[in-house]
Order: structure tokens, then C-alpha cells, then sequence
């Protein structure tokens, strides 16, 4: 990480979300610099900030194939409302292929070969061509993101990420959505906090951590794009 990048890493620690978000729209060129959304909730108040600024943000999401029919019609909603189109990102091989290959129920085996060959190599591949990314990801949604900074250097994927909601707590993200009237997944008020793919989420109990519900079974609870 140069000088220059830690500068702005410290100056972006008294940016608000939306002068973080702007501070990427005006940095990048259009075509390197994007939103990665999974349509949850933290990336549905990204999506609706960043069709108030003067330059837009492309936005692309993973689809694994195996997302929830609430999550598809949540694309075509955002595509509708907002008048953008989100690109979709596919895996090499398609579900039956990836059976073929790896056995059935990849992803009650070993759910990071399943996240790696469906999520983190088209997702690599994309990133390889942007300067920037920008994620809606929380300090507050796990221990493994604690740490997040409003503007850092990815080590993993060789970029910056710039994360806007990082000191958002869960209050502040429904609060922007109620205010703004920003559609979302009707599955979050179903006790699903965390939205992925079908076979690896499932709705959480009172008290328990917002990623309770990814991989149960299992320690995991990254996919491998934040660490």
C-alpha cells in the first residue's frame, strides 16, 4: 500500500457513506470501478445512493445459479426501478457440470470448493479488470469484519475496495430503506439477515450473529470475497 492510498484510508474515516461513494464515482472511469452486490439489504441502500450521483456506477452481481427466486426477482426490480442493468456473473460450469465433475451436493461436502468454483473465480476474473470496488460490507456484521476500513487496499484481488456502510450499524441500514423507499429482499423479514445461495442459508434465531445462517453445520462464514 503506497502513501497515497493510506492518506485517503485515513481520510475516508470522516467521509459519510455517501461522500465515500461519490469519492469512487469521481476517482474511477466508468468501466473500472463497480458496486458488488448480492442484493441484500446493505447493497440495495448502495444501489439507491448511487443512482443520486451526478456520474453512475456500474453494478454487477454473482449469480451462482442457485439463487433464491426472491434474489432474481429482486434483479429485474433494480433493473426496473433504477433504470440500470446488473450484470451477471456466471461460473464456468453449470450445475450439472459441476456434479459431473465434483459429485453431487458439492456444497454440503466442501462449501469452499462449491464458493470457490461459483463465486470467487468469475468474481476474481471481473476484478482483474477494475481499479475499484465497492462492497456494503459492516464492521458490524461479523468478527472477521471488525476491521474494515471505509477505503483500503484488497491484497487478495490486487485493488481498492471501498466499503461506505463499514460503521453503518443494522439499524442505519433499515432506517435508509424505510426513508428512501428502497425496495428489498422479502426475505429479510423472514429472519434472513444474510441472503447467499439456497443451500447454504437458512433464517437465524433471536440473538443470534447476522451471519448465523450462512453455512450452518459448518465454521465457515465467509465465501472467500472478504476474506
Amino acid at each position: 500500500m503506497n502513501e497515497h492510498t493510506l492518506l485517503i484510508q485515513a481520510l475516508a474515516e470522516g467521509w459519510n457513506a455517501e461522500e465515500a461513494l461519490e469519492w469512487a464515482s469521481e476517482k474511477f472511469p466508468y468501466n473500472d470501478v463497480a458496486i458488488a452486490s448480492s442484493l441484500g439489504m446493505e447493497d440495495m441502500v448502495l444501489i439507491d445512493m448511487a443512482s443520486r450521483l451526478k456520474k453512475p456506477i456500474p453494478v454487477f452481481t454473482l449469480d451462482t445459479d442457485f439463487l433464491f427466486p426472491e434474489t432474481y426477482q429482486l434483479i429485474e426490480t433494480v433493473e426496473k426501478k433504477y433504470g440500470l442493468v446488473v450484470e451477471r456473473l456466471r461460473p464456468e460450469l453449470t450445475p450439472e457440470e459441476q456434479t459431473h465433475v465434483h459429485g453431487e451436493a458439492l456444497w454440503g461436502r466442501q462449501p469452499d470448493q462449491c464458493c470457490h468454483i461459483r463465486k470467487v473465480e468469475p468474481l476474481t476474473k471481473k476484478l482483474s479488470g477494475l481499479s475499484a470496488w465497492v462492497t456494503g460490507i459492516r464492521r458490524k456484521q461479523s468478527p472477521s469484519r471488525a476491521g474494515t476500513r471505509k477505503v483500503e487496499w484488497d491484497a487478495k484481488f490486487n485493488l481498492i475496495k471501498v466499503n461506505p456502510l463499514a460503521e453503518w450499524s443494522t439499524r442505519d441500514v433499515w432506517e435508509y430503506l424505510q426513508k428512501h423507499n428502497v425496495p428489498y429482499n422479502p426475505l429479510h423479514d423472514k429472519n434472513y439477515p444474510s441472503i447467499g445461495c439456497t443451500h447454504c442459508t437458512r433464517p437465524i434465531q433471536p440473538g443470534q450473529p447476522e451471519r448465523a445462517g450462512r453455512w450452518s453445520g459448518f465454521t465457515k462464514t465467509e465465501c472467500g470475497l472478504h476474506g
